[in-house]
Formats: C-alpha cells, structure tokens, sequence
C-alpha cells in the first residue's frame, strides 16, 4: 500500500485564531467549538498547518476536561473508531502523517491532546497541583469519556510512548470497549502480583535490591534516570526555558531520540542494574549535573542535517514550538511524578492480562524497546495473549510514526482490519 503524505508549508504564523467548523457533527455526543470560544479559551488549530482531510475541534465535559482533539474520517457516520493516544513530549499534531491513511481506510480517526498538553485545558500546570488527576486509572476515565462522547460502544486503540501504557491499561480495564490495542515504543510489562497463598506458608518479604538512583549516582561516571529528572521541580524550566532556545531544545531532543542520531543502535540488557542502564544514551540515562536542555544541546543536529530532515522540517517543528511555548512541559511531567499514587488502585487488577488482539511497533533505532530490561519478553510472553506480532521498523528511532509514517499506517492498517 502507497500513498502520498500531505505538505504543508506555514503561512505568515502559526495563530491560535479558531476557524469555522462544519455545521453539526455526525456523531452523538460532542459539540463542535464555534467562533465564540469560552472566555479565556484557546480555539482549535489553524488549518494551514494540518493535513487536508484533519480538522482540530474540541469536546466539552470529559471528566472535567475541555479535550482538543484532532480527527478525520469524520465526514461519514458509521465509521469504526479508532483513538490515538500521544506521549511526551508529543502532541495529537505526532499523528498528522498517519490519521488520513487511517481515514482512507476506513476508520473515524480521533486524536486528542491528553491530560496536560496541547489545547485541552481543565488542568493545572503548578508544579504544587494535586497530582491526583493524573493518575493512570483516572487518565483511563479521560479517555473512556472521549469515547463516550463520540457515541461509541467499543473502538480500538493506538497509543505511543507514554501512550503505550495509556492503551494497555484502556485494555486491561475495560476489554469490552476497546476491543483491540496497538502498542508503540513502550512495551506493557504486565499487571501487578500480589501475595499469595501466604496465610498457611508466610513468605519472607521480596528483597527489593539496591537503589538505581543511588547507584547510578556512584558510577565513576555519575549518571541519573531521565525519568527522576522529570519529577523534579527545576525539569519543567530547563526545557522550556532552555539556554538555547525552545526550538533549538525540541529539534535537538527529537533529533537525539530518532534514527538520525546514528548512535541509536539499541539492544538488549542483561538486567536493571546501574552498569546495564548506565550504557544507554544520555537521553535515558543523563549526566548527574545535566539538565535535559543540556543533554541534548550536546547532539543538536548541523544546519545541513535539519535542512535534509524530511520527516520533521522547521515549519512542522515551528507547531510544537508554539504548543509548547504556550502551554510549558510542566502537564506532561506531571505524568511521570504521578505514578506510585495510584499503584494501589491498579491492584485491582493484579493477575489480569491483555486478551484482545495486540501488536508491539518500534522503530529498529529506538532504546524505547530495551529501557525496562524484560519488559519486552513479559509482554509477549505473559501480559497480552494474542499478539499478533512485534514489528521493529527500519529508519525510525523513537518517534516511529513520524519517522517512517508510511510502514507505521501500513501496519496499523493491516493489524486494524484482522482484529
């Protein structure tokens, strides 16, 4: 299957200026934004930085979220669903080069900005929020009201990075609605155990093992998790006030993570110790005393590489430039900082597995695959039961639906239709 990627090029700015939508939906459920916007509001995306066939539109009262979502296929009822869920530091704009394939095969294609990014609001970007909001169960209710709102009983579901685990749990949840799952540079390690036939044969208390952060932080040379970084109340300023500028900082860190950094050459590790980690590149595994503005700024591509890069040229950048610019990274972080807080609720679900169709996508260069050492294997072999296949794509790294599009709808597409 080929088809050909729309072009865009920007006008004279990228504005928050809202446009004239179609009339009336033809799904139950959402009200299109109109000219007249809430007080304070952003409107949606100017079309001339969207492909033709996607419209940027928002759904009110989803679980207490004006959600900003990007969709296609829209113009015909009836049409199965299919929702694509984005991770950090990404936007429903990171399914631009995907959504019309979907489209044209046949799906309604939804694409929301999730909790925290983008243009859905309700949310509360103080490092000091209550960060109960984000926790996993309660970002699974977010998306079971966009759902709902678009009048579906049951769709399938395609989530990337920090959306990879969003999907599996939409899965594990709640089978009956999302009826399939596509996962994408995060492989779902499984649900948690808990102690078993304990009351007769009482077990010594697991060993839970040396600290990482501690160890990684005694290497000859000093080391920490990117993902303690980002829980940190100075990570949100270094990005987006980054020294070299926010573009610079976006182009060099997607730069830094994708198959243009010829060093991405990923495998994997024999366990989660410090050594292990510690040889994964510095966007995984960062220098002590770097910020993630100056761990990148180390691998900020030549002006001829940015010039040659295909997949993400300066006006399509120029879109996260403006998202982020507005909104900072602080919703995002705010996904990783909430993580123990609803580790116990999610016992609920101890022991369950993924019945329904799956499918792992990576891009041949992305570490993503390898970060959590086993997590790949657990997912094959024990949290979901019918993978259908596990696709490394050639010339991505970690933003694989954006780096190779075309492979990327191709085998959503194919995996969609047998499910």
């Amino acid at each position: 299957m080929s088809f050909t990627l729309p072009r865009r090029r920007l006008l004279k700015t990228l504005t928050a200026a809202p446009l004239a939508l179609a009339a009336a939906a033809t799904r139950v459920g959402p009200v299109l934004a109109r000219r007249q916007t809430p007080a304070g509001a952003i409107g949606p995306m100017d079309q001339a930085v969207l492909p033709a066939g996607i419209r940027s539109r928002f759904v009110d009262g989803v679980n207490g979220l004006r959600v900003h979502v990007l969709e296609a296929g829209h113009e015909q009822g009836g049409r199965p669903g299919v929702f694509l869920l984005h991770g950090f530091p990404e936007l429903a704009y990171s399914w631009r080069h995907i959504m019309v394939p979907l489209a044209e095969a046949g799906y309604h294609v939804v694409a929301p900005d999730m909790r925290g990014y983008g243009r859905t609001t309700g949310w509360d970007d103080d490092y000091d929020t209550d960060l109960s909001p984000w926790r996993r169960l309660n970002l699974v209710r977010d998306v079971l009201g966009l759902v709902n709102a678009f009048g579906y009983r049951s769709v399938q579901v395609v989530g990337h990075d920090f959306g990879s685990p969003m999907a599996a749990w939409c899965a594990v949840t709640r089978p009956d609605v999302f009826t399939a799952v596509a996962l994408m540079s995060a492989p779902f390690g499984g649900t948690a155990t808990l102690p078993f036939d304990t009351a007769n044969n009482p077990r010594p208390a697991p060993d839970p093992g040396p600290d990482l952060h501690a160890e990684l932080a005694r290497l000859p040379r000093p080391r920490k998790h990117y993902q303690r970084y980002y829980t940190t109340r100075s990570a949100n300023q270094n990005m987006w006030r980054a020294e070299q500028g926010l573009h610079a900082f976006l182009r060099a860190y997607y730069h830094h993570k994708s198959a243009d950094w010829a060093e991405n050459r990923p495998y994997r590790l024999a366990g989660r110790t410090a050594v292990e980690m510690a040889k994964m590149p510095t966007y995984y595994i960062m220098e002590l005393g770097d910020g993630m503005a100056e761990t990148v700024a180390k691998h900020m591509p030549s002006e001829a590489e940015i010039a040659a890069n295909s997949w993400l040229p300066d006006d399509e950048l120029a879109v996260y430039t403006q998202e982020y610019g507005r909104t900072g990274f602080q919703g995002g972080l705010n996904h990783y900082r909430s993580g123990a807080l609803g580790a116990a609720e999610m016992q609920l679900f101890a022991g369950r597995t993924i019945d329904q169709p799956s499918i792992f996508i990576s891009g041949a260069s992305d570490w993503g695959s390898y970060q959590s050492p086993g997590a790949l294997e657990r997912m094959q072999q024990e949290a979901c039961t019918d993978m259908r296949s596990v696709h490394m794509v050639e010339g991505a790294g970690h933003w694989v639906q954006q780096e190779q599009p075309e492979e990327t709808a191709r085998l959503l597409i194919e995996f969609l239709k047998n499910a």
